[in-house]
């Protein structure tokens, strides 16, 4: 019987595409692999319709999802309610299971891991450098013995990223009382107590961070897991049929175009969509933007696991945009309803620059494409990746006014017309020419990330 790895996504499908990639590279290895999913309790149509790209595009990996209790009203009291079917999944229907790996939400499935005696491991679909702040968070919260909202905003110094203020940080930590806060303090105050953790990043991305986190100095009084690199793991097209965008792409000049898309929960007030349709119109330049319908609620953390964010039903473009915006614009310019092909489209040679969200899935396709980013952070951690993509690697510019109650027309003409055509953005094209260069250096046989993985493999035991 082969030797069966059990990755555990979590809840809804905020971190289902890094974690089927990581899926992918276990049968390369000669190992079988199921991918076990807790389904939101809204039942979001947008759930049912990524699970089932997941699993037409990935014939190699067995899919597993669990119905989620109706009766627990927030995310933690949930995932933690899946322990019990868990291991009754683990013990009935998997009992080749050699290791498992648990996506860092899920750190009170340890206990499962214990119980049945499986090596357990995390994958942390964000970069190392939030792995290093995430580590050392519980250590500076009971040092400062008070919120981060009520420090001001000196510069916090944190073990190998770059001074950041705790502004930065997910809303939910600036308020040391804040259950969704707690919560996560307790996930990173467990994940040392795995045999390793996997990080979808790349050895020269992220020198400084992966440095500190071998050196132990982002966890205080205990030892820190090995740390592997099996980045960058970016999505590959899983549709038979070639997406209409892609179609229009194929007719713009090479490197004209800027895409603005803002993830699963990246919708905005109407307002807010009027400012960016001017600022794009004013612009004069080329651009592909994927609109969602607002939503009422504000994006969390919450909401991503628990898929409470979804577009449903038919979305009318047009009347969520300036009178005649569409018609004025039509031919240098497309507005795609609520989803479009992502990676495909930043590889697309007419992408030319990215306005992202910041998640790290997203930035790491904009840079394993070589596309500039003009950062637009919007909740959770997106904060602290805008400051390394700035300040650290250097790929990316910030849209001005992201913190405020809205960016204006004018920052989004000027930016996006500073990213494509001026002098002054060359530096930053140059790094993420760069950059594109080493992550693909980095997954090839020779290269620092498959190397990692191969040696996670053989020296902690999943396989001989």
């Amino acid at each position: 019987m082969t030797e069966t790895v059990v990755v555990n996504a979590g809840l809804g499908v905020g971190h289902l595409a890094p974690m089927v990639e990581l899926a992918n590279l276990f049968p390369r290895h000669g190992l079988a692999v199921t991918v076990v999913l807790i389904e939101p309790p809204a039942k979001p149509p947008s759930f049912a319709a990524a699970v089932s790209r997941s699993m037409a595009s990935n014939p190699r990996i067995t899919f597993h999802v669990m119905p989620s209790p109706s009766c627990h009203s927030n995310v933690p009291e949930l995932i933690r309610a899946m322990n019990a079917p868990l291991r009754e999944y683990l013990r009935s229907s998997v009992p080749s299971a050699r290791a498992v790996v648990f996506d860092m939400f899920c750190a009170c499935a340890l206990d499962v891991a214990a119980e049945l005696g499986l090596p357990a491991y995390f994958f942390q679909c964000g970069g190392a450098s939030h792995l290093a702040v995430g580590l050392h968070l519980p250590h500076v919260q009971a040092e400062i013995n008070a919120s981060f909202g009520e420090i001001g905003d000196e510069p916090l110094l944190f073990p190998s990223v770059p001074p950041f203020k705790p502004s930065d940080l997910p809303k939910a930590a600036l308020d040391r009382n804040d259950e969704m806060y707690r919560w996560i303090l307790g996930v990173f105050e467990r994940l040392p107590e795995s045999r390793g953790i996997l990080v979808n990043t790349f050895q020269w991305l992220e020198t400084k961070a992966l440095r500190a986190l071998g050196d132990g100095a982002c966890v205080v009084g205990r030892p820190t897991p090995p740390v592997c690199c099996v980045g960058p793991l970016v999505s590959r097209s899983g549709e038979d049929k070639k997406h209409g965008c892609l179609s229009w792409l194929d007719a713009q000049p090479e490197k004209s175009v800027v895409f603005l898309c803002f993830g699963s929960m990246g919708s905005f007030p109407k307002e807010q969509l009027a400012e960016i349709a001017i600022g794009l119109e004013r612009s004069g330049q080329r651009f592909l933007w994927v609109v969602r319908r607002p939503h009422a609620g504000e994006a969390s953390l919450s909401g991503l696991l628990a898929g409470c964010h979804g577009t449903h039903g038919e979305l009318d473009i047009d009347e969520l945009m300036p009178e005649g915006f569409l018609e004025r614009t039509k031919g240098r310019g497309l507005a795609a309803g609520s989803w479009a092909p992502q990676a495909d489209v930043l590889r697309h040679r007419a992408t030319g620059a990215f306005v992202t969200h910041c998640g790290w899935n997203s930035v790491l396709e904009g840079i394993a494409a070589g596309v500039p980013l003009l950062c637009w952070p919007l909740y959770a951690e997106q904060r602290l990746n805008k400051v390394f993509i700035v300040e650290e690697v250097g790929v990316g510019a910030v849209m001005a006014g992201y913190d405020g109650e809205v960016v204006r027309a004018e920052e989004v003409e000027a930016k996006v017309r500073w990213m494509l055509e001026s002098n002054e953005a060359s530096p930053i094209r140059e790094r993420v020419a760069l950059a594109k260069e080493r992550a693909e250096e980095a997954t090839r046989k020779s290269g620092s990330s498959h190397q990692s993985f191969v040696k996670f493999l053989i020296d902690f035991g999943v396989t001989k």
